[in-house]
């Protein structure tokens, strides 16, 4: 629409107006008011507003004029805060319209919205389907449906019964194995299968027939059947494939399956028996099925996330040992043994056997296996315990905010599945 050169456009919201000179509203940070300059027609119009006004060129919106003041004030400030006195969704609603994010919020409004939309089990998805739509839809997004629904089931285990279901069923299949596992290095179960402790460096076809063998096929089988299943079902493969639960399921299955084909084509020879310690190490891998846990606890999963965030604050919490570590190990071993005291103290005899000493002392656990003698050893050892008191208190504001947030997206992504699941249970 040809709104003529040099005019204003008067945006009315809610009955307050608001004017516009025809320039700005080509680059206007909402989308929805910017739409307004490439429309060709007053159809078009009507489809971007509610009315429209020719003889003033005056577009009318039935929106909320306060939260659009507010609004604006970000537009013009960079900051966007709830209206006081507002609902949150109801706002966030208003957001949704103008073309605004949960992210262009505050943060501490990010964090509002976030507890609002978990307590009442409330969220907006573009691609969710209109409710009420009674029309029959076609095969192709049956399919599509009925995809989303498996990779729910099998991702989302709050998303619905089956899923809840499912993710119990793992979660035994984690204990069985773990149990087993743990148990199968006890004496007393070695003893009760007959094996010596020359059999045990040897993965053997007859341990697979006994019952400690059997369960873990019987794990293998159904971590094996999960997994085949979750990638068949997932949209991306690649993406599948990079994500970090799933490299941990193929580092927990695959070493079973190579302990298999060892035993198939090498029998019980000495090249077996050679490779005992790699095929204990292999089977000791089976470990990693407790982080499969993560896929249905949210502790796990916020440390996780907070890990993968604060990898930075992480490196710099290293490094400000790794530095603190080098000073006090070379003076702690000059103190204790490098200098002619009268007393030299063996367990720092070296830079490198200071260093156990160092980081012991650094993060307050001190095993007392090795200490300072010397007086001056003694000032050191303390400089050394409230060093490392401080030096590690530093990025722990960073990682603590970190994790509080990481915990809310995790636990607001939960809930919002959890409205699906309440909703089953109903119907």
């Amino acid at each position: 629409m040809n709104f003529g050169r040099g005019r204003s456009v008067v945006l009315n919201v809610g009955g307050t107006r608001y004017s516009f000179s025809r320039e700005v509203l080509k680059d206007f940070p909402l989308r929805r008011v910017s739409r307004l300059h490439g429309c060709l027609s007053e159809q078009d119009v009507l489809e971007v507003c509610d009315d429209y006004d020719r003889e003033r060129n005056e577009f009318f919106f039935d929106r909320h004029s306060e939260a659009f003041g507010f609004i604006l004030l970000y537009v013009r400030h960079g900051h966007l805060r709830f209206a006081p006195h507002m609902c949150e969704l109801s706002f966030y609603n208003e957001m949704i319209y103008w073309g605004l994010e949960c992210s262009h919020l505050d943060y501490c409004c990010q964090r509002r919205l976030d507890d609002r939309m978990s307590d009442t089990y409330t969220f907006y998805s573009a691609d969710e389907p209109p409710a009420g739509d009674g029309a029959e839809a076609p095969p192709a997004a049956e399919g599509r449906k009925w995809l989303e629904r498996m990779r729910r089931t099998f991702e989302e285990p709050t998303s619905s019964v089956a899923a809840q279901i499912l993710a119990t069923v793992s979660i035994l299949f984690v204990i069985v194995s773990m149990v087993v596992l743990c148990a199968s290095t006890l004496p007393e179960w070695r003893a009760a299968e007959n094996r010596s402790v020359e059999e045990q460096s040897r993965y053997t076809a007859d341990s697979v027939r006994e019952p400690s063998g059997i369960i873990e096929a019987i794990c293998i089988g159904w971590f094996t059947a999960e997994c085949i299943v979750r990638f068949i079902i997932s949209k991306n493969k690649c993406e599948f494939v990079k994500r970090p639960l799933n490299i941990i399921d193929l580092l927990a299955i695959t070493p079973y399956y190579i302990s298999v084909l060892m035993t198939v084509f090498t029998g019980e020879n000495s090249q077996l028996q050679r490779a005992g310690v790699t095929l204990r190490v292999l089977r000791m891998m089976r470990i990693f099925w407790v982080i499969k846990l993560a896929r249905h606890f949210i502790g796990l999963q916020t440390l996780g996330l907070t890990l993968k965030r604060c990898y930075r604050e992480m490196v710099m919490l290293l490094v400000f040992i790794c530095v603190a570590m080098a000073i006090f190990s070379a003076l702690s071993q000059l103190l204790e043994n490098g200098l002619d005291l009268g007393i030299k103290n063996k367990d720092f005899s070296s830079i490198p056997a200071a260093c156990w000493w160092v980081i012991i002392s650094m993060t307050t656990v001190g095993y007392g296996d090795m200490c300072p003698i010397t007086v001056p050893g003694r000032i050191l050892g303390g400089i050394c315990v409230v060093s490392g008191i401080v030096l590690l208190a530093l990025p722990i504001t960073f990682i603590y905010h970190s994790f509080v947030q990481c915990y809310h997206e995790v636990k607001f992504r939960s809930a919002r599945y959890s409205r699906s699941l309440s909703a089953e249970f109903l119907n």
